[in-house]
């Protein structure tokens, strides 16, 4: 396994904000055993159609969300007071398999920013 390049205990949880986290069929049953739910009521509770389709046409799932002060929606399994997932053992796999590479964007931009903010002769260039 590839070494991680970022540290999400220093993240204010910017994945979880991302409005479309989809889920598969996989992700459904486990949410449902997590709640003791049947699978039609834990779809019902939790997730809501995508505006987008699949390739194949069919409808995709998506986690609802809920307010967050920070980015303005998150998703309804973030718990604020810890600013993490509230359902880590049960989440999806695409919050699994996040970043999907060595190197998480947002940790990128954030250690790029402080970098920044400790060299005295940076200046930023922006297009406007």
């Amino acid at each position: 396994m590839a070494k991680k390049l970022y540290d999400c205990d220093n993240c204010p949880s910017y994945c979880c904000s991302y409005p479309r986290i989809q889920l598969e069929d996989g992700d459904l049953e486990r949410l449902a055993a997590h709640f003791s739910l049947s699978r039609k009521e834990a779809k019902k509770r939790f997730t809501e159609k995508d505006s987008c389709e699949a390739e194949n046409g069919k409808s995709l799932r998506i986690l609802r969300h809920k307010e967050d002060d920070i980015f303005g929606t998150i998703c309804t399994f973030f718990d604020h007071g810890n600013r993490s997932c509230g359902i880590y053992e049960a989440r999806p796999q695409t919050c699994r398999d996040y970043p999907g590479r060595k190197r998480c964007g947002y940790y990128e931009f954030l250690s790029f920013e402080r970098d920044a903010q400790q060299d005295p002769d940076y200046i930023a260039v922006t297009g406007n």
